[in-house]
């Protein structure tokens, strides 16, 4: 299977979780003309039917064992089914910029997994990066300590959601690093998408049944189908190709990247306002990737 230098695989890195922050803002829109459940359902179906040539094995490729199927499945049931759920409702009754304030956790998050459950050395560098990661967008979180949510019934649930996300974007990555080692970025791709197809296909189909979908208007089909390929197909293709020459520790680094997109398409799209301290705060970020991909300087 093809491998990446370390420069393409950090470029497959960051902007698959680019693409992620920005879909997770746009699902806010989403979220407020479909169900939860349906429009993660709508968003698996379209990445099946685009998927359908990655579903079948390479030749090269070996069978899978039954420990590579148990985590295909684990890893589409945290990482896609779950993380979507918890996501779509946590910034529907939150913000998008809450939610980017929320994903600084990601990089402690993914660093601590792999270190538990991969035994993956975390060097004292990749560390320091993480400390700006979490002390970035922390600042940012302070910037809007005294923002309340006008008609959220229930912020903390809210929140809640979020750092369960949280918690399923650091699986995904671990569990994501045990499967490039023995299937293709493409065919882990399309399976994962299916397995969260099949979940949520029982209340998809009876909330779709109730739906009157003659109500959507083209702009809005346009964004489902844009949050769909970037959810489904471009996003995880992308961070199975980067994960195959970078470690998870050091690759949670790149998630980074994630809250930072979803404030600033709030701000561009979706008219939150983010201030020169949530700059600031970015750019604190943004450090981290830089410290995390440096390169090391060559022992004599």
């Amino acid at each position: 299977m093809f491998t990446p230098s370390r420069p393409i695989a950090f470029l497959c890195l960051a902007l698959s979780m680019s693409l992620v922050g920005s879909y997770v803002a746009l699902s806010k829109p989403l979220a407020l003309v479909f169900p939860v459940v349906l429009l993660a359902w709508l968003r698996f179906g379209i990445g099946a039917i685009a998927m359908l040539g990655w579903l079948k094995r390479p030749s090269h490729e070996a069978r899978m064992s039954g420990q590579t199927k148990i985590l295909l499945f684990l890893e589409s049931f945290f990482g896609n089914f779950l993380f979507t759920l918890c996501m779509i409702t946590g910034v529907a009754i939150t913000s998008a910029v809450t939610a980017g304030v929320t994903m600084a956790a990601i990089p402690a998050a993914v660093a601590v997994m792999s270190w538990i459950f991969l035994r993956e050395a975390v060097a004292l560098r990749t560390w320091a990066a993480i400390v700006f990661a979490v002390l970035g967008i922390g600042l940012n979180a302070l910037s809007r300590s005294g923002d309340t949510h006008a008609g959220n019934a229930s912020p903390l649930l809210g929140q809640l959601l979020l750092i369960a996300a949280v918690l399923c974007e650091a699986l995904y990555a671990v569990i994501g690093k045990k499967l490039t080692a023995s299937v293709s970025p493409k065919r882990i791709t399309a399976l994962i998408n299916l397995w969260g197809f099949v979940l949520s296909t029982p209340m998809g189909i009876y909330l779709a049944w109730q739906f009157d979908f003659s109500q959507i208007q083209l702009p809005i089909w346009g964004l489902l189908l844009f949050y769909a390929l970037a959810a489904c197909v471009w996003t995880v293709w992308l961070w199975m190709t980067g994960l195959r020459a970078v470690a998870a520790s050091q690759a949670g680094i790149f998630t980074v990247l994630l809250p930072i997109s979803a404030a600033l398409v709030g701000m561009l799209a979706l008219g939150e306002r983010i201030s020169p301290v949530q700059f600031l705060a970015f750019g604190i970020a943004l450090a981290s990737v830089v410290i995390a991909t440096w390169p090391a300087r060559a022992k004599a």
